[in-house]
């Protein structure tokens, strides 16, 4: 349960624990750092009005299921063309590889993006907490608010959705993404 006598401190502290991880995962849902950084912050405002609403439970599934939702608002409110212009993959650290191992690299995060990107958004939003920021059955059904049953059959579908986009297979793609 959490302590509303100290807000500050705490609205401090929630902030610190999960601000990566929901920049991450707006970054990789919209493909646009910019936005990322705009989203990012309007979910911290989000969880900030509606935190005395927060009842018992996982904190975490609780603002990335903000998280999704603001990311959600964003993509109805712009068009989906425009997502995933400069998108994430292209601002990874390379691990120093040889040239010709980093373009390879670079040109398979780019299918994945661009595959990702082409995906319906409950499936992209699927594949990128599952696939990506490797969150739990449970945890992705907490944040879309769906049955774990709904994730396992979207997580599914989304993989062979990516999988006959890409032509290889959708697990060694993610092991290369990551």
């Amino acid at each position: 349960m959490l302590d509303f006598e100290n807000l500050e401190k705490k609205i401090i502290e929630i902030y610190r624990l999960y601000y990566l991880d929901v920049y991450r995962f707006l970054t990789c849902f919209t493909g646009n750092q910019n936005d990322a950084e705009d989203l990012t912050q309007e979910v911290f405002i989000r969880v900030l009005n509606n935190l005395s609403n927060f009842s018992p439970g996982n904190l975490k599934t609780w603002i990335f299921s903000i998280a999704k939702h603001t990311a959600v608002d964003h993509y109805r409110k712009k068009k989906f063309s425009s997502i995933f212009s400069d998108g994430f993959f292209k601002q990874m650290v390379s691990n120093d590889l040889e040239p010709n191992n980093l373009i390879e690299q670079n040109e398979m995060k780019k299918l994945v993006h661009t595959a990702i990107s082409k995906l319906k958004p409950n499936y992209r939003a699927v594949v990128i907490l599952r696939g990506i920021n490797e969150f739990s059955i449970k945890e992705t059904s907490e944040i879309l608010q769906c049955s774990e049953s709904k994730v396992k059959v979207d997580y599914h579908r989304a993989l062979k959705e990516l999988k006959k986009k890409l032509n290889i297979d959708a697990e060694e793609v993610f092991g290369n993404a990551n």
